[in-house]
This record gives structure tokens, C-alpha cells and sequence, in this order.
């Protein structure tokens, strides 16, 4: 009995931790296959260092589940601070907000500052910003504010969309 209650509970610990950035509102299922993009160097964009800067100042600020602040973050609230501290334009609120505007970038013309989407229990629930060389920055529900390689063992093969917001 106690092990199939600590299995439960094991269980029920990963959900949350999978479900990553399932904001609310509009999120569609994927009709797409995961793309991956063609790599662009973040060194010589303005946009980009002005992203950087922000991540540093975040850098490893917890998962918050509807967080947009220092007290914590969820991954399109992480988005939505960079973009006002950094860029300062205003961004949708929700995962599902942000799919359904900007503009769509195809695979191979992915540039720094592009939001990337990822497929996470077949809905695309998690978001972050792709800074060139295979990196992007963005909200984990396990380690907060960190970088990620899109090709990296969890990430490979989920990402499904890109959008720009200028």
C-alpha cells in the first residue's frame, strides 16, 4: 500500500513538473510536426544582448506557476518581462495568446529573439526565446530562469512553432 501511494505521488510530481507553461488560454493541439531550426548566431544582434541582459538579471529566479516577476516566473511570463525590460514592447500574457499572434516564423528563418514553442503532452504548452546557436532562454518548472540547447535530450524533436513579434 505504501509504495503504490509513493508511486502515486511520484506520478502526480511529474505531471506538474511535464506540464510545464500550460497557462491558460487558447492552446491548440499541434498539427504540425517539431521543427527544428537552422542556427543563428545571437553575437551581433542588438536584440539579442538586450534579451541577454535581461536573463542575467533573472538568471535562476524560481518557477512560479502564473509568475512574472522576480518572485517567480512561469514560461511566457518569463517571456513577457524580457520583452518589456528589454525591448520594451508588450507581449500577450498566455502561451496560448502569444500562438495566436505575431508573425509566424518558418524553421530555417528563426532568429535571435524569435519565441519558440515547444509540444509537451501533445498540446504546445511551453514557450521561450530562441537566441541563436541552438540556445534559447525560458522559465523551467524544475530549474527556473535558465538557457537550454533546443537539441538537448528533453527539448530535441518537441519544438513545434515560432513566432516574431516586432
Amino acid at each position: 500500500m505504501r509504495n503504490s501511494l509513493q508511486n502515486l505521488l511520484a506520478l502526480a510530481v511529474m505531471a506538474l513538473l511535464l506540464g510545464g507553461c500550460a497557462s491558460s488560454g487558447n492552446i491548440k493541439p499541434s498539427s504540425s510536426a517539431p521543427v527544428q531550426p537552422l542556427p543563428v548566431e545571437a553575437s551581433g544582434s542588438d536584440k539579442a544582448q538586450k534579451l541577454w541582459q535581461v536573463f542575467e538579471r533573472y538568471r535562476g529566479t524560481p518557477y512560479e506557476y502564473g509568475g512574472t516577476s522576480s518572485d517567480g516566473f512561469d514560461c511566457s511570463g518569463f517571456i513577457l518581462t524580457a520583452y518589456q525590460e528589454g525591448l520594451g514592447k508588450q507581449l500577450p500574457r498566455t502561451t496560448g495568446q502569444m500562438l495566436a499572434s505575431g508573425d509566424v516564423v518558418h524553421p530555417g528563418e528563426i532568429q535571435p529573439g524569435d519565441v519558440v514553442f515547444f509540444q509537451i503532452g501533445g498540446k504546445e504548452q511551453h514557450a521561450g526565446i530562441y537566441m541563436g546557436g541552438d540556445r534559447f532562454i525560458h522559465a523551467s518548472t524544475s530549474a527556473g530562469v535558465i538557457q537550454s540547447s533546443i537539441s538537448g535530450y528533453y527539448w530535441k524533436g518537441r519544438l513545434t512553432e515560432a513566432r516574431r513579434f516586432d
